[in-house]
C-alpha cells in the first residue's frame, strides 16, 4: 500500500475539506490531489521517474507537501533536508544520494549555484518568486511545473517500496541515508499512532518543526494518512501558536519539550485559548516531569502522550498520559507489535533489570517499522541489522513492569531541542581551526534545550591557540547552527584511557563542575 494513493482516497472521499493550511494558503483535499497530479506531470516531463531522487531543501509551506506526494506518485525517492542544515551539508546529501533534483527556495538560489555548478546532473527546482526559471542557469520554477497538464500517473511495479531517505548523523561523523519504505511511515505514523494515541480523521493537527525533521515529518503522516487537516507554521513564535490553536481549533499538537519551555509563559496569560487542544504529543530529549506538571495544570483536560523513537527503527515504545507521572523516567513499554531485548557485549540477554544494548525487531526490515536499510551501505546495513535485529547503539534497562529506561548513549549522540548532535560531527568541524590539535565533545544539561553542546579543546602547542569565539563561529559556518558548542573549555591534553581512548565521562563531570562554579546549570545531574 502506498502513501500517494491513501491520500488520493481521501481527496475522491472528501474534496471539500481542509487537507494542508500554511500562512494565507488553504489546500482541500481536492485542491491538494489537483496540484499534486499536475506537479508529478511536470516533474516527469523533466525527467523524473521510479528510483530517482529528489532532495526537499525547503522551508515549511505548502509546496512541501505537494513535491513530496508528486515525487511519490512518480515512484521517486523523496529526501528531506531541514534547511537548518548548511549548504555545505546539503551539497553531501546531494552527492551521497545520486539526486537528480533539489528543491529549494528562492532565496536560496545564489548559494545553491556552486552545489548545481558542481553536480550537472542535478536539477534545481526553484519555489517562489523572483529567481528561477527554464532559461536561468538550467532551473526550474516550481510555479511552472506545478502548471503542467495532469496527465495519468505511471502504474508502478509492486516492488517499487522505497519512499524516502532520511539522513542521520553517525560516529564516524558521515551521515547514513536511512531508506524507508510507504509501510514503514504507514505503520508508524498511521496505525500505530492512530492505536496507540487515539488520532483520528477529524483532528486538526499542529505542526511548528520543520517538517524536513523526523517530528514534524511524522504529524505530516499523522494527518494525511488518517485524512485529518494539519496547519503548518512557518516559524515556532510562541504569541503566535497560541493564537493558531484558538483560531484554527487544533486538537493535536506535536512538539519538543523545549517547546513547551517556551511556549509555557504564553500559556499561562490564558490558558483557556488552548481549550480545543486535546491531545499533546511530545518527542525529542527526555520531559521533566516539573515541566509536564505545569502544562497538565494550565490544559487539565488534554492528554500528554510521548514516545521514543528512532530514524531507523520507527517508534520503539510508547508512554500514555497516566504512564507520565507513574513512570516518569522511563520512555514507555515497546508498541504493538514491536519486539525488544537487552544485550551484552558478545549478544546474550543480560539479567532482568541489567544494563545493555537495546535491540529491536518488527517483522522483516521495511516490512513494518524497521528501515529496509542504509542506502548504498551493505556493510553497516549487515552489521546494523545482524541477526534480524536492528542494534540501536542505545544502552537500555527494562525494569519490572517492563518499562524501557535509557540509560546511556553507545552512539555519543547529544539531544539538543530535539535534533540529534553526534559528537564526532563537532569534532571533526572544530579540529579544522586552525590552531586546535584534537577535540571532543560532550552534553551537558541546559534550561532550554535540554541539553547542549560543550566541547573540550586541546591547542597546538606549535600554533596560536584560538579563541572560544573563533571555534563557535567556525562551527556555525561547517555545521548548521543549532549543532555548534555552547561552551568552549581549554585542556593542556584531553583524558585518555590506557589504549589511547577519550574518558568523556570524566569530561561531561568536568564541564558540569565548570558550569556550576559559573553560576551555569552544568552541576543538574
Amino acid at each position: 500500500m502506498r502513501l500517494e494513493t491513501i491520500l488520493f482516497a481521501h481527496c475522491r472521499r472528501h474534496p471539500d475539506k481542509e487537507a494542508v493550511v500554511c500562512g494565507e494558503r488553504r489546500l482541500t483535499y481536492g485542491a491538494l490531489e489537483a496540484s499534486i497530479r499536475s506537479l508529478a506531470s511536470g516533474l516527469r516531463g523533466q525527467g523524473l521517474g521510479p528510483g530517482d531522487r529528489i532532495v526537499l531543501y525547503l522551508p515549511n509551506g505548502t509546496e512541501f507537501v505537494e513535491l513530496l506526494y508528486a515525487a511519490l506518485a512518480l515512484g521517486a525517492i523523496a529526501i528531506p533536508v531541514t534547511t537548518r542544515l548548511t549548504l555545505k551539508e546539503l551539497a553531501y546529501f546531494c552527492e551521497d544520494s545520486g539526486a537528480t533534483m533539489v528543491a529549494f527556495a528562492a532565496a536560496q538560489a545564489e548559494g545553491m549555484r556552486p552545489i548545481l555548478e558542481a553536480r550537472p546532473a542535478l536539477r534545481g527546482i526553484v519555489v517562489g518568486v523572483g529567481v528561477g526559471g527554464e532559461g536561468e542557469a538550467g532551473l526550474l520554477a516550481f510555479a511552472a511545473l506545478a502548471d503542467a497538464p495532469a496527465e495519468p500517473l505511471p502504474v508502478l511495479a509492486e516492488d517499487r517500496e522505497e519512499c524516502m531517505i532520511m539522513y542521520t548523523s553517525g560516529t564516524t561523523g558521515r551521515p547514513k541515508g536511512v531508506v524507508l519504505t510507504h509501510a514503514n511511515i504507514l505503520v508508524n505514523h498511521g496505525f500505530m499512532n492512530a492505536v496507540e494515541w487515539g488520532i483520528r480523521a477529524d483532528d486538526r493537527y499542529l505542526v511548528a518543526s520543520p517538517l524536513a525533521h523526523r517530528a514534524g515529518l511524522g504529524r505530516l503522516m499523522n494527518a494525511m494518512t488518517l485524512g485529518g487537516t494539519i496547519h503548518v507554521a512557518t516559524a515556532f513564535e510562541p504569541d503566535h501558536i497560541v493564537e493558531v490553536i484558538e483560531r484554527e481549533r487544533i486538537t493535536v499538537f506535536g512538539m519538543v519539550p523545549t517547546m513547551c519551555r517556551l511556549l509555557l509563559p504564553s500559556l499561562e496569560r490564558d490558558p483557556a485559548r488552548c481549550r480545543s487542544l486535546r491531545l499533546i504529543v511530545v518527542t525529542g530529549e527526555a520531559f521533566p516531569v516539573e515541566l509536564k506538571e505545569r502544562l497538565i495544570r494550565l490544559l487539565p483536560d488534554v492528554q500528554l502522550v510521548s514516545f521514543f523513537a528512532m530514524t531507523e527503527a520507527g517508534a520503539v515504545t510508547n508512554l500514555s498520559h497516566a504512564e507520565q507521572f507513574t513512570h516518569p523516567k522511563s520512555v514507555g513499554r515497546p508498541a504493538p507489535g514491536v519486539e525488544t531485548r537487552i544485550v551484552d557485549a558478545e549478544g546474550n540477554d543480560v539479567e532482568p533489570g541489567g544494563v545493555g544494548e537495546l535491540l529491536v525487531r518488527s517483522g522483516r526490515p521495511g516490512a513494518f517499522t524497521i528501515m529496509k536499510g542504509y542506502f548504498n551501505r551493505p556493510e553497516d546495513t549487515a552489521r546494523a541489522l545482524a541477526g534480524g535485529w536492528f542494534h540501536t547503539g542505545d544502552m537500555a534497562r527494562v525494569d519490572g513492569d517492563g518499562y524501557v529506561h535509557i540509560v546511556d548513549r553507545k552512539k555519543d549522540m547529544i539531544l539538543s531541542g530535539g535534533f540529534n548532535i553526534y559528537s564526532k560531527e563537532v569534532e571533526l568541524a572544530i579540529v579544522e581551526v586552525a590552531g586546535v590539535a584534537d577535540a571532543a565533545v560532550v552534553g551537558v544539561p541546559d534550561p532550554v534545550y535540554g541539553e547542549a553542546v560543550a566541547a573540550f579543546v586541546e591547542a597546538d602547542a606549535a600554533g596560536t591557540p584560538p579563541t572560544a569565539e573563533q571555534i563557535i563561529a567556525h562551527c556555525r559556518d561547517a555545521i548548521a547552527s543549532y549543532k555548534k558548542p555552547k561552551h568552549v573549555f581549554f585542556v593542556d591534553a584531553l583524558p585518555r584511557n590506557a589504549v589511547g581512548k577519550v574518558m568523556k565521562h570524566q569530561l561531561a563531570d568536568l564541564a558540569r563542575a565548570r558550569l556550576a562554579e559559573a553560576g551555569g546549570v552544568g552541576g543538574a545531574p
